[in-house]
């Protein structure tokens, strides 16, 4: 540890700590632009000058190093001022210099009221300016469809640079010029390419960068904030839904070092228009072929009576991507009362809830993975399927102390690996431990084997699964304090099905077995969009949108979305989260474990709780970690160790793929989005310059 003084205030802080971080440390405030604490220093502002006592001129504070500073003439702790008048004049006059061609575009800027240029100039500027030639011009680029420009305002602090070539990996951003010539550009205007370019506008401490589909439609004082979590993919994103009466206005990031840090996906924050078309708002009953609008009752009557005349085994119930835990847990307890366990996670045909915990979740962690020096991706495409997780992913890879392999399709992941093969061949070489990698993972202190859930929606997932737990066990991968076995789950309702049970039973059916012509009288959707259910079946739809599932459906009954109820969700590595409520359903619809209830009630078979309390009371007493929210119920290496010994079936020769083959239209809320269709346009290769 290094000694300082700081304002006064004696200090101790480690050698490689910058004198800004060490500053803060001590409890002072330092302004900046261009310093970002997830970014490479640049240097460029100079906003957070101080003076160290005995320096001829004020000091950039993120780039001067603590170890830089020399000891007083009678080895005396540096001394630092951060509010002298040197500092405080020095300041002023970087202001003045950065608002020099700063256009007074405050009242129709979307910055306005979250400005960190606003902020600063209040706290560290002076009220007049020496200025008087005409300010500069630049020209605004095309970025694509998220992100505006204005780049008038830039400061050209470099932060949307560095942040493309660090943390996205696309390194599509750039200055060119010199001095007064000097603009951010993209070279060559066409959209942007990263699934997580709408961060740019977060970290743009000026108005150059702003939303694009949010432009100009409210100030930030008018919104209500609430905090939520994430549900287009598996991680669990922390996420604050601003609203504006009943309507979603906007979504942002939280902090939350152990699962997003501070970044989301673009499809995470810009799926918000989604959530207001071809909404279902209204009960439907399906007569001679048409869906027509019904009540309540009716919707209810046409359901009890198909009920009645079906033997309880030949009902199901199929739970789509965003089902919230509760909502599985009272329909997995209502078909429980007819003597059904016919029930399926889309997607999780390859998983048994009994085999254990460990044989289904991310049991290293997000966070894990920094301690990671092996990684083998078998049939998945993280940036697609997990694009945050794959931005923690690069960031290890970017220290060098991370080897990473794929067995599987060919991708773009935005780091270097090595490409083993495409299909189950591969993984078997690799199991019994011929192939050279396979010495890679051996030699690893902390390897990962990551499992992509579409090489696991296959009819042969078992076996695939049982596999990649053969190649963790056989690589090491399974030792104290170390579970390297990950399944990334690309959805969010996933994890906690499985963690509920809601997946078949014993004589139960599962998800292809239920979509089998002439196995079930009755299936219950809730919210699945992605299965093909055969004729001959009568179709209860429970979900927000018009999409497949409701085109199918003999009868709808209208959902909530994600912002509009409060439920728990699972991520991909086991974290109990929960989702509130930011607004209401719209028309009719409810909440969807009221609507499981009122329907138990009409069937004869009434659930016992009459509140989302007392059901979740019922749940937690079923499955007890789900009430530690935001915590980690770990799962035993020895459960992976034993799906390893398992013969999970004949293997198919077939390349193993990725489970996303468009990144922006993976449910209904996204497929139900302008902006999610113009991004998916955009990235399917058909790009718009400028010129056009």
């Amino acid at each position: 540890m290094t000694k300082l003084i700081i304002d006064g205030k004696e200090i101790d802080v480690p050698p490689e700590y910058t004198l800004l971080q060490a500053c803060e440390a001590a409890g002072a405030e330092i302004p900046r632009f261009c310093y970002h604490e997830r970014l490479s220093i640049a240097g460029n502002c100079r906003m957070c000058l101080v003076e160290i006592k005995g320096g001829p001129k004020p000091v950039a504070s993120c780039a001067w190093g603590v170890r830089d500073c020399r000891p007083g003439p009678k080895g005396e702790p540096p001394e630092i001022s951060t509010r002298s008048p040197m500092v405080k004049k020095a300041r002023e006059g970087v202001m003045e210099f950065l608002l020099i061609n700063h256009p007074l575009d405050c009242p129709i800027c979307d910055q306005g009221g979250e400005c960190d240029l606003q902020d600063q100039a209040m706290g560290y500027g002076v009220d007049t300016s020496r200025f008087a030639e005409n300010k500069r011009a630049v020209e605004d680029k095309y970025l694509g469809a998220l992100v505006k420009t204005s780049m008038n305002r830039c400061i050209q602090c470099t932060r949307c640079v560095r942040f493309s070539a660090e943390v996205c990996g696309t390194p599509e951003m750039g200055a060119t010029g010199r001095g007064e010539d000097m603009e951010i550009t993209t070279y060559l205007e066409q959209a942007l390419t990263s699934e997580l370019q709408g961060n740019l506008v977060d970290i743009c401490p000026v108005g150059a960068l702003t939303s694009k589909p949010y432009a100009f439609a409210a100030r930030p004082w008018e919104l209500g904030k609430t905090q939520s979590v994430d549900v287009m993919d598996g991680v669990g994103s922390a996420i604050r839904v601003d609203t504006r009466g009943r309507e979603v206005m906007r979504i942002l990031p939280r902090i939350n070092e152990a699962v997003n840090e501070e970044w989301i996906s673009d499809k995470t924050r810009h799926v918000v228009d989604g959530l207001r078309t071809q909404r279902l708002d209204r009960p439907y009953i399906r007569e001679n072929g048409k869906l027509r609008a019904a009540s309540w009752p009716e919707a209810f009557a046409a359901v009890a009576a198909k009920v009645r005349m079906s033997d309880g085994k030949r009902m199901g119930a199929i739970a789509g991507d965003l089902a919230a835990v509760e909502e599985m847990f009272a329909f997995k307890d209502l078909l429980g009362r007819y003597g059904s366990s016919n029930l399926a996670v889309q997607g999780g045909d390859a998983f048994d809830p009994k085999a254990g915990r460990a044989t289904y979740i991310f049991n290293p962690t997000i966070a894990g993975i920094e301690q990671a020096d092996a990684l083998l991706i078998i049939g998945s495409n993280p940036r697609k399927e997990a694009a945050v997780l794959n931005a923690r992913i690069r960031k290890r890879w970017r220290t060098g102390q991370l080897k990473v392999a794929l067995v599987g399709a060919k991708a773009d992941l935005t780091y270097d690996y090595d490409y083993l093969g495409a299909g189950t061949d591969t993984l078997a070489e690799l199991a019994s431990g011929k192939h050279s990698f396979a010495e890679v993972l051996k030699g690893a202190k902390n390897p990962i084997v990551l499992v992509g859930a579409g090489s696991l929606a296959r009819h042969d997932g078992a076996a695939v699964l049982s596999l990649a737990a053969k190649v963790a066990a056989g690589a090491g991968a399974l030792k104290d304090g170390w579970n390297g076995f990950a399944v990334l789950q690309d959805t969010a309702s996933r994890a906690g099905a499985l963690d509920v049970g809601f997946a078949a039973g014993a004589g139960g059916l599962n998800l292809a077995q239920m979509t089998t012509f002439g196995t079930l009288d009755v299936l219950f959707l809730l919210g699945a969009d992605e299965v093909k259910v055969p004729d001959g079946t009568f179709v209860v739809y429970i979900g927000t949108h018009g999409d497949r599932g409701a085109h199918r459906a003999d009868v709808i009954l209208p959902g909530a979305a994600y912002t509009e109820k409060s439920g728990l969700y699972v991520n991909t590595e086991g974290r109990a989260q929960i989702a509130s409520r930011a607004a209401f359903p719209p028309g009719e619809a409810r909440e969807d474990w009221a609507i499981v209830r009122a329907l138990s009630d009409v069937l004869g078979k009434k659930l016992p709780y009459d509140s989302l309390q007392a059901l979740r009371q019922t749940l937690f007493k079923a499955v007890p970690h789900l009430m530690r929210i935001d915590q980690i119920e770990p799962g035993k290496a020895s459960d992976v160790k034993a799906l390893a010994g398992k013969k999970g079936g004949k293997l198919d020769k077939t390349p193993l793929k990725s489970s996303v083959e468009d990144f922006y239209l993976t449910n209904p809320i996204a497929r139900a989005s302008v902006v999610m269709a113009e991004c998916s346009r955009l990235a399917s290769g058909r790009m718009l310059t400028a010129a056009e």
